[in-house]
């Protein structure tokens, strides 16, 4: 065998020597990413079914104390976040990034993020005003940003309301905070209001003793405030009567309907007559 050849089959021995060695290499690579990419969906699983029974604990023990449920659902919704925050955290860190650094990076874009997310810090501090000064709380019926319906939720950014033909809307706190907000709920009773029509021409004394004799025999209307009968206007086309009374804020809509049916049969059993628009043409 010659020189050359020589020189060929080592040539050919440290090929393969680092070969093996960059294989192994790799090998050892892919092993060692599979065993934390293993652990880091290990700690996503068992992080999640902690921070459920962990959220489940936490609403036990609000319910116990007897914690509001406005402020248990803002705390919850919290508590929440910050737990899939850390889980997070965990899982970064299983992958093998320092959590130091991982910290660090989440530091430095702090700014960047606040800025980002300025609209939801205002709504943040709208829900801990909420909570503070109460203007609703959870099962109120409140009008607020155009949507009428009962508080469903108070979480940490939104206030989630359910309309009245069940739709869910979902309310940035810090509008709410800062905005015109109707709470029909925060009072016991509520002012029901009617105008009825009749024509010019009608016994408006007998008008108002009907009325009234239907107001009395709703048991749902109270007698204090007292139940207010009046001539409200002399309209183009018809003579208004207006009606007042004081109910329970519960027995709000059902006293409406309600009275607005029976009024309506009551006239025309008493042949009070109902107005319509009339329009009177002269000819020359």
């Amino acid at each position: 065998m010659n020189i050359l050849s020589l020189i060929l089959l080592q040539a050919e021995v440290i090929s393969l020597t680092k070969a093996e060695q960059l294989m192994k290499v790799l090998m050892d690579s892919g092993i060692d990413l599979g065993k934390r990419i293993i652990t880091a969906v290990i700690v996503f699983l068992v992080g999640r079914l902690v921070i459920s029974l962990l959220n489940k604990l936490f609403r036990k023990i609000l319910i116990k104390r007897n914690v509001e449920l406005s402020i248990r659902t803002f705390l919850s919704s919290l508590v929440n976040i910050l737990l899939t925050i850390l889980l997070i955290v965990s899982v970064v860190g299983a992958l093998g990034v320092e959590t130091t650094s991982f910290a660090a990076l989440l530091a430095s874009a702090g700014v960047a993020i606040g800025m980002a997310l300025s609209g939801n810090l205002q709504n943040f501090a709208g829900g801990l005003v909420v909570l503070l000064f109460k203007p609703y709380k959870v099962g109120d019926v409140i009008e607020a940003q155009g949507v009428s319906g009962t508080v469903r939720e108070i979480q940490i950014f939104h206030t989630i309301l359910t309309t009245y033909d069940n739709k869910v809307v979902y309310i940035p706190n810090g509008a709410l905070s800062s905005g015109v907000v109707t709470n029909y709920s925060n009072q016991s009773t509520r002012r029901v209001d009617w105008v009825f029509g009749i024509e010019y021409g009608e016994d408006y004394a007998k008008v108002k003793s009907v009325i009234e004799r239907l107001v009395a025999q709703d048991g749902r209307i109270l007698n204090d405030p007292a139940p207010f009968v009046a001539l409200h206007a002399l309209a183009d086309s018809s003579v208004n009567v207006t009606l007042r009374v004081w109910v329970k804020s519960e027995d709000y809509w059902s006293v409406y309907f309600d009275m607005n049916q029976k009024v309506y049969d009551t006239f025309n059993l008493e042949k009070i007559s109902f107005p319509f628009p009339q329009l009177t043409v002269h000819q020359n």
